[in-house]
């Protein structure tokens, strides 16, 4: 199954269509937030609560993260959640950092489950399984099939160069 997900051309096909409703969703959750006056401090003080009770929807030490670090930089994260949906969104649309706009969506969607908050999470974290174990294959109808090589070329050069000083 991973070699199919990594070297079969109909599995990129699937991928590439996985990749695209993935950055769709993202993109337009990052719109959202972004037109739409998005503050992060409401959503914090909510899942800070949701840790306590007798069967808490937030574990403890997510709960002291967010009440320690996340809640004393809320505009930073207000931030970083706004912009980040939208850059992972357009990366999985167009295939560019396939694999780390599907690396960062993934730990965002944690990040909101930790909190409490499933809505279409779960999905998303099944689907971006898929096309981080597909790797290269996962990007290949899309930016990174030019633009990686490129950056490839790129660092063997500066290799070279590097090892021409010596």
């Amino acid at each position: 199954m991973i070699q199919w997900l990594r070297n079969n051309r109909t599995a990129a096909i699937i991928l590439t269509i996985l990749r695209v409703y993935l950055g769709y969703t993202w993109l337009m959750a990052g719109i959202g937030k972004v037109t739409g006056g998005f503050e992060t401090n409401g959503f914090l003080n909510g899942a800070i609560g949701k840790a306590e009770g007798a069967h808490p929807a937030v574990q403890n030490w997510w709960a002291v993260f967010l009440e320690t670090v996340a809640l004393p930089n809320h505009e930073l994260f207000t931030f970083v959640v706004m912009w980040g949906e939208v850059l992972v969104g357009l990366g999985l649309i167009v295939g560019l950092f396939t694999n780390a706009a599907a690396l960062g969506g993934i730990i965002m969607n944690f990040a909101f489950l930790f909190s409490g908050t499933t809505s279409t999470n779960p999905q998303m974290v099944l689907l971006t399984i898929f096309v981080l174990i597909a790797g290269l294959n996962a990007g290949k109808y899309g930016l990174d099939r030019w633009v990686l090589p490129l950056l490839q070329k790129q660092v063997v050069v500066i290799k070279n160069r590097r090892l021409a000083h010596q």
